[in-house]
């Protein structure tokens, strides 16, 4: 019998919640799962899967703000990269810092550079600007960048 890797484990746990899964090599993959699930999904591959999170980036794209999720299963040498699309109008997503201390500092980037709400974030005051940019102003967004 076939051993399941850690990926096919995450599709037969999460499988309605996995929009598209992109396997660029053996050590690199990206799933895009849907936004309301992803603390349940970053538990899930911390307490059962034994992934770390390493950190988190966001994005201004065509198709939304994306925040790409990045988790390392250091054993394998694979990293994870857990995908979500938020829509422009509604930029709110679960903060990670009740699974994660590390999240902290990179939500708060993300709020103020890009306009990003974690909810249940214990304090999302600025961190890098100190009033160099007017409130409601997030300078990493494309606002000319639309179809």
């Amino acid at each position: 019998m076939k051993k399941m890797t850690g990926i096919e484990k995450i599709k037969i746990q999460f499988g309605k919640d996995i929009q598209h899964v992109v396997v660029k090599n053996d050590l690199r993959v990206t799933m895009t799962v849907n936004g309301d699930k992803i603390v349940e999904i970053a538990d899930y591959l911390f307490r059962v899967m034994q992934w770390r999170f390493i950190i988190a980036s966001a994005l201004d794209t065509r198709e939304g703000i994306e925040i790409l999720y990045h988790f390392s299963h250091d054993q394998s040498g694979m990293i994870l990269n857990i995908r979500v699309v938020l829509d422009r109008e509604n930029t709110e997503i679960e903060s990670l810092t009740c699974l994660f201390e590390g999240a902290n500092w990179i939500e708060r980037e993300m709020h103020e550079i890009m306009g990003i709400n974690f909810l249940h974030h214990p304090n999302l005051e600025k961190l890098i600007s100190e009033g160099n940019w007017a409130e409601g102003v997030y300078p990493y967004r494309k606002e000319g960048l639309r179809d």
